[in-house]
């Protein structure tokens, strides 16, 4: 959910970050539970450790040329050890090191958790995907011909809130301040639509906002609790919430972030990131959205039908990439990217192999106008998958 001009800049940035974070990155050791080792053959076990330890140098090199302080990285495979690795500092202060059991903000993954519950709706007879989003929420410019499945696929064409100008100076001048969907429907309704809903793909996170009213409308519940009551507590998903405001629960990573009135690295750790809501302010952490990979790409609290709705995924013009209902599938690899000031993620999980990748790491900062999460996931399947590399999602964070 990057809120940066264009593809990776929304506000007047700098593009490094501090020279502690930008040294070469030492590997830091796991906590003995997350890393239990295998019972494997010493012949089965060598061209394993030899693909570990180039995940571990090209990791290190990916992260210090982009400047990122600290980062997570599981890699899970059948038929191979898993990947577990947290490299670099969580506190450029006191140079705390990043550990793989810290809780991440993960910015636009939230969309993954509110589509899903949506569709769980649909599953139930609730909402039908084509219904028009006037029949929920009322003053939606055009509501009458947006579906559901539109604001889902990102076709809709309603303006996205977080390229409002005005929008972009309050959350670089108040980045504690707490907003309301109905304040930043207000920024989006604003601007004119920018296609006729249907004929374009715009990544918006105005469409998942109303999502999220969709859902609380016909649960009359808060959607942090339909997401803990239909998801992550069935799920088994104990660190994984949408918080209420800026809470974030100890242990967690500081995140740094160049989207500030005048460029600066600042500490974002308590930031508050109501304005993406249903659209990107979930916290979560390693394991969880190592189950959450899988269960949301061959959709475990769904439906096959509905499943099969949900993947039939429209080219968003980034190469290989497109888009499905609240899920992006890039060469393959099934799942989502999020950002938002300190933190980038990626969880994506390719069928063809069983194979996992989470990347969770604490900074926004671009490299070369690029996503630190989208570099690291690039050189991790260059490795992993080379058949299936991960590449450039276009604005899907």
């Amino acid at each position: 959910m990057c809120i940066r001009k264009g593809r990776t800049a929304l506000l007047s940035i700098a593009m490094v970050i501090s020279a502690c974070a930008a040294a070469a990155l030492p590997p830091v050791a796991t906590p003995a539970a997350a890393v239990p080792v295998p019972r494997e053959s010493a012949a089965a076990s060598q061209p394993w450790k030899a693909t570990a330890a180039k995940l571990d140098r090209v990791i290190q090199q990916t992260a210090a040329d982009a400047g990122v302080p600290g980062v997570i990285v599981g890699v899970w495979k059948p038929g191979q050890p898993r990947y577990v690795r947290a490299f670099g500092v969580a506190d450029t202060k006191d140079r705390a090191p990043m550990r793989t059991d810290l809780n991440m903000r993960i910015g636009s993954e939230t969309k993954t958790f509110t589509v899903t519950a949506l569709l769980q709706l649909v599953d139930r007879g609730k909402v039908g995907l084509d219904d028009p989003i006037s029949a929920y929420v009322d003053g939606v410019p055009d509501g009458e011909h947006i579906t559901l499945r539109q604001l889902a696929n990102m076709r809709s064409g309603l303006f996205a809130y977080t390229k409002d100008e005005g929008f972009q100076h309050l959350l670089a001048t108040e980045p504690h301040r707490q907003w309301t969907p109905s304040e930043l429907l207000r920024i989006a309704f604003e601007h004119p639509n920018q296609f006729p809903p249907g004929t374009q793909f715009d990544y918006s996170n105005t469409n998942t906002v109303l999502l999220g009213l969709v859902v609380e409308k016909v649960t009359h519940r808060p959607l942090r609790n339909v997401i803990r009551n239909l998801i992550t507590r069935p799920s088994g998903l104990d660190h994984t919430f949408l918080p209420k405001a800026a809470e974030f629960p100890r242990p967690h990573a500081h995140g740094y972030t160049d989207q500030t009135p005048d460029g600066t690295v600042a500490d974002a750790t308590d930031f508050n990131p109501s304005w993406g809501w249903a659209a990107g302010a979930m916290i979560s952490n390693l394991d969880d959205m190592r189950s959450w990979a899988k269960n949301v790409a061959t959709g475990g609290l769904l439906t096959p039908q509905t499943q099969a709705e949900r993947l039939d995924a429209q080219p968003t013009g980034a190469p290989g990439d497109a888009y499905g209902l609240g899920i992006d599938i890039n060469h393959g690899w099934i799942g989502h990217a999020g950002s938002l000031p300190g933190y980038q993620s990626l969880t994506v999980y390719l069928p063809a192999q069983k194979a996992t990748m989470v990347i969770l790491l604490n900074t926004d900062i671009p490299s070369n106008g690029e996503n630190p999460s989208t570099l690291l996931g690039r050189a991790i399947t260059q490795v992993i998958t080379p058949a299936n590399v991960y590449g450039d999602a276009s604005d899907q964070n």
